[in-house]
């Protein structure tokens, strides 16, 4: 009798899993504006992404990764860096309308991809922001050059900005201020070289938003011209301030007037002595910080 061979099949059916779902973006606060340290850095790296594993389709990326995997094409598409030959988002993190360009020694300003919201660009080497860098990008709401070498802002650099309501300068080189975008809430330049020559005396008088503005660690020698009546906080502390007067926060001619939003004023470590100018103060609803004898 033959011996009869069966071939048995074996199938194995494998469920069809969905891919992981992608990383969901993280709420980054942006960093208080300027501390009680004197000399020291008065910024805060609170931005710091630490490395992480995660899984995308059943595969191992890092962050980095994972997140250049969630750019969208146009992103991927930005032409490389002034200073290397890497596109802007493989150099930076892109992610969700942020750019984060910090601690990588770029000396100029990347190329951003369009509908870039939030920029962020601290300590790095950028020496110069000139009036091509964000041309094309009216999208922009928030900007951070924090620790960086920047001496020079080309008339026009933000002219075209909007929409921007904050901007950081802290820790750099300037003397003078650029022309600020009309929107702006919050202005840092702490920690610069700024005499008062540098600021026009109109620099803020239509800035009807500003509500912070942290000018301390400067050389400025008064307090600037025509504050906006938004402002709510204003630094001047370490700066080589020496006179007052009566307009400079309050009306001369109006005894009525209050500053209902005005809520802290730093002058501290000024020459001047804040005793001598009461009647500058009149309108305030707290004294400024500083020396009083």
């Amino acid at each position: 009798m033959e011996t009869l061979q069966a071939t048995f099949f074996l199938f194995v059916f494998v469920p069809l899993v969905n891919p992981a779902p992608p990383l969901q973006q993280e709420s980054l606060q942006f960093y208080e504006y300027d501390t009680d340290v004197s000399m020291g850095s008065l910024t805060q790296r609170d931005y710091e992404m630490q490395p992480k594993d995660i899984r995308k389709d059943g595969i191992n990326v890092s962050l980095d990764t994972s997140l250049m995997l969630q750019s969208d094409d146009s992103q991927l598409d930005v032409p490389p860096t002034k200073d290397t030959n890497l596109p802007t988002c493989l150099l930076c993190v892109c992610l969700s309308g942020s750019v984060y360009c910090e601690e990588i020694d770029i000396e100029a300003v990347p190329p951003l991809p369009k509908e870039t919201a939030y920029l962020y660009a601290r300590f790095n080497k950028i020496k110069r922001i000139a009036a091509s860098d964000f041309a094309d990008i009216t999208t922009l709401r928030r900007i951070d050059f924090s620790g960086n070498r920047i001496e020079e802002i080309e008339d026009g650099a933000f002219a075209k900005l909007l929409l921007l309501e904050e901007l950081s300068l802290a820790e750099n080189r300037l003397v003078k201020l650029p022309v600020l975008p009309p929107k702006l809430t919050t202005f840092n330049a702490n920690q610069n070289r700024i005499k008062s020559r540098g600021i026009k005396a109109n620099a803020f008088k239509k800035l009807t938003n500003l509500a912070y503005l942290y000018l301390g660690h400067n050389a400025l020698e008064s307090v600037p011209l025509n504050l906006p009546e938004s402002l709510r906080i204003l630094h001047l502390q370490y700066n080589n301030i020496t006179t007052i007067t009566d307009d400079t926060f309050c009306k001369s001619n109006n005894t009525r007037y209050i500053r209902t939003r005005m809520d802290e004023i730093r002058m501290e470590g000024n020459p001047i002595v804040l005793a001598k100018h009461v009647n500058a103060f009149s309108c305030l609803r707290m004294l400024p910080v500083g020396t009083y004898y």
